[in-house]
Formats: C-alpha cells, structure tokens, sequence
C-alpha cells in the first residue's frame, strides 16, 4: 500500500499523531536558542509550548502543536534574524499561517520552533490606479477582500477558511477556491513578493508589473511550496474590478450527462462572466440539508446532482438579463430537472452556506481533492464509492467541488478511524484516480498526509527536482521538515 510511509518516525495517523522525539540541547550565540530568539522578537513573543497548546485552534484540522515554542516576528528583518539563529543551530522551523489546510501541513513534534507571522498583519497599500495590494503576509485572506472593496475594488481567491487563513498561507499553499474557473488560483493573482530563505537571507521581489521577464519568476519558488523553500513575508497582488452584478442558481440534475450539458450552455450563455460552477452529489446534499442536516433545503434532496451557477459582471441591467436569459434557456431544456434562482442577498448567501456547510467533513472525516478531467468525475466518484462500499460498508462518502475547474473533493465518513480502515480509504481514492491520469491534489496541497502518494501524481524525474531544490535553497532541511517529500 502506498500509504505505509508516515513520516520521519515520529508520525502516525490519530487526532494525537505525533509522537515527540527525544530533545536534544540546542545552542546557539549568546546563549540558548529560546534566549536568543527572544533576544530578537522581544521575550514577550516566544510563547512556550504550552502555552500555544492552550490556544483554540481555529479549524478543527488535527493539527495540535507539539513544538517547543512558538515565535513571533513582527517584521521580515525579524524573521531574517530568526531563521538565521534556527539556521545556525540546526533546529527545525514550521511556518504557522491560521493552520486551516487539510493536509498535515503544519503538523509539528517537540524538536519544531513554529514561526507565526499573526503580528505581521498590515495591509500597506491599494493602488486604485494599478488595481494592486501589497500586504505583510500575516493578513488575513478576509482583511485583504475587505480592504479591496474598501478601495472599489475585488481581490477574488476565496475559500471558507477566508476569516483565518493567511494571504502568506494561501500563497505557501496556492490556494484555489470557489471562482478559480474566471480568475484562477493565487498564483495567478500575484504579481511579487518577499521571501526569507532558510539561512536568513530575503529575497525581495515586490514586482508591480504583469510584464516582467527581467531573468527568472523566482516568486513563482514560493507559491505553492507549502513553507518548504522560504517563508512568504510580503506579497503584492492583483485585484480585479468589483463586480456591479451577482447572480447565483441553485440546479438539479439526475444524471451526470446533464451536469456535463448545463456546463457547456453556462459557459456559452454566460460567457466571461461566469466565476462558478460546483457541483454537490446527493450525499453531500442531503447530509447538509434538513430534515437531516442545518440548512434549508430550497430544492428537495432527493436529485442525484445540484448545481451552483454564478456569474458577476459589470452592468447590472444587461448581467441580469442575460443570467435570466440563460437560467430561462436552461429550465426549458431537458437537463435541469429543478431549480430555484437567487432574488436578493440573502438567498444567494443561503444557497452558498448549503455549499460551504462543511464543518462536518473538516471535523470527522477523511478529506481529498482530487483533479481529473470534467468528463471522468462521476465515473471516478462511483468507482470509489463502490470500492469503499464494499470494503467498508459503514464509510459514507460525500462528493462535491469545482467542477468548472476539474477540481472535486472527496470526504468519507467512518466509524472506525483505526489505521487499517485509513489505509484502505486512501488506497482507494488513489488506486480508483491512476486511471484517469488524475492529480491526488487540487488545492489543498501535500503536506504530511499525501507525501506517501506523491508518485501517483508526480514522475520520479519530477521529484527529483523537487529535491534538488529544497536542498538548494535549504541545505540543513530545517524548513516544514517531514513535508511533501519523504527525503530531501
């Protein structure tokens, strides 16, 4: 099985999923590294460990930190000095953004010190005229959306996690979300940034400019590289013009044929103004609406597939005619077999809470995202709901994600979380995936919890590049150890 590798030794899979290693004495100039980095960012700001412990963890991720302390810079020459001094005595570091990722990412032993950027929080400028932010990377993805529509403006990656996570997290991780299909992921909404390499050394490219080919996109490094090659300080990024329209229906679909057919009619009716298109399988649907579940249910769960369109744009009068137009084209085809269209703010709210409603999976599931092409989805998802099914008839498994974008996220529901059962849901998801060609991640990253199926996905020539660079840019392996790659 392929999910025998668990780590560095001082891993296994339960909420309690680390055990600590022996500690060793580490030194550093001037004395203890504790004293030292407290000499740095003030001794106020090197929490102990248990300390850190006490504080309520902002998702339930099961990511419970075990390291020996946290620290907190409240600048990049801080972080500098900080992994300088980690550097100098070879102590492992975990980047700490609002640990809302799903897959181990952040996951610690007692040998860790954890960086957190939380004071590095400040939003330094809106540039109306360039349609660009520059952030520290300690801002939350909420502030920056907040501080783009302050200025007129949208910067448009959105996830759940929005009012948690970090613009420096969503940028270590690449995130995606809900309007990927119109502006992409966060890496296409960067334009520079700033990053602290291992030994200390910051590497600032604050670039402004959409054209720049001056040598190589070195910021392209860091996004996506989940804390393993330097840690994301400060950022600059795109925003887009705020939208003056929004519309959002809420589809029903029996058969995956007439999914793949409303798709294909939104993209042509909707044109660029479609930003997203999810798809929630029954089992997903049914478990977050009532009777069962907390949301109202504006359509009966009893369709195999429900289906969110939205569409933004710049004139409300002739957005609004065209959105109505192409739910007015949908309804009387043969593919919708149900739907409801939002009339205000709060039913568009209502109909995106059925879709964000995932507390439940995050909390006491076994989370995936998966990349496959469009056409292949349900075959997928039924391939491996059979295969678990049969091998675990009590597993429930929930199905739904960006389907504009080939993105769909896989959550199953045990009653036994014992290893073996762990083991056999992730040999299915993955086993059922290498038919299709299909990435074991979409979104979410690798982190400690898909490093074993990194192969899947990824050609040993790949990998081996990966490692050449994390050992490049960080000789001493202290950054995220354990993370992504078995070896460095």
């Amino acid at each position: 099985m392929g999910g025998a590798d668990r780590g560095r030794g001082e891993y296994h899979d339960s909420d309690d999923f680390l055990v600590e290693p022996m500690r060793r004495p580490v030194t550093a100039a001037g004395g203890t590294l504790l004293a030292r980095l407290g000499a740095i960012v003030g001794g106020d700001r090197v929490l102990p460990g248990a300390a850190v412990r006490r504080r309520a963890a902002a998702w339930q991720t099961h990511q419970p930190c075990h390291a020996e302390a946290m620290v907190l810079p409240a600048s990049t020459d801080e972080v500098a000095a900080v992994l300088a001094a980690c550097h100098a005595a070879r102590r492992p570091v975990v980047p700490y953004g609002g640990v809302t990722n799903l897959v181990q990412g952040c996951a610690t032993t007692a040998a860790d010190i954890v960086l957190s950027l939380e004071r590095m929080n400040a939003v330094e400028e809106v540039d109306g005229t360039a349609r660009t932010l520059v952030a520290q990377a300690g801002v939350t993805l909420a502030a920056a959306q907040q501080a783009a529509d302050e200025a007129g403006l949208f910067y448009p990656v959105d996830i759940g996690a929005r009012d948690s996570c970090t613009l420096g997290g969503t940028i270590a991780t690449n995130a995606g979300g809900t309007k990927v299909i119109r502006y992409g992921m966060t890496r296409d909404n960067i334009l520079g940034l700033e990053a602290v390499l291992a030994d200390g050394t910051v590497l600032t490219s604050m670039n402004r400019y959409i054209k720049n080919n001056s040598g190589f996109d070195l910021k392209q490094l860091f996004i996506g590289s989940e804390g393993q090659l330097g840690v994301v300080t400060r950022a600059v990024v795109r925003l887009a013009d705020k939208p003056a329209s929004h519309n959002v229906a809420l589809l029903a679909c029996d058969d995956y044929g007439d999914v793949l057919a409303v798709l294909a009619q939104a993209r042509r009716l909707l044109g660029g103004n479609l930003c997203g298109f999810e798809v929630m399988w029954h089992g997903f649907y049914s478990r977050v609406t009532q009777p069962g579940g907390r949301q109202p249910a504006p359509i009966p769960p009893q369709h195999a597939y429900y289906v969110i369109v939205e569409a933004m744009g710049p004139c409300p009068a002739a957005d609004d005619e065209a959105f109505a137009l192409a739910m007015t084209t949908l309804f009387s085809g043969n593919h919708v077999a149900d739907g409801v269209v939002a009339k205000s703010d709060s039913e568009r709210s209502a109909i995106w809470a059925i879709r964000h409603d995932v507390e439940w999976i995050v909390s006491g599931a076994r989370n995936f995202d998966v990349s496959l092409r469009v056409a292949d989805a349900a075959a997928y998802v039924d391939a491996v709901s059979g295969a678990i099914g049969e091998r675990l008839p009590q597993a429930h498994v929930a199905a739904f994600g960006h389907l504009g974008d080939n993105n769909i996220h896989l959550s199953v529901v045990s009653n036994d979380d014992s290893e073996l059962d762990v083991a056999c849901i992730e040999e299915q998801v993955y086993r059922q995936l290498q038919p299709y060609r299909g990435a074991i991640s979409a979104e979410h990253g690798i982190g400690l919890e898909k490093r074993a199926w990194l192969a899947h996905s990824r050609s040993a020539e790949e990998i081996d590049a990966m490692r050449q660079l994390k050992r490049a840019l960080d000789p001493r392996g202290i950054l995220n150890p354990g993370k992504v790659l078995s070896d460095a």
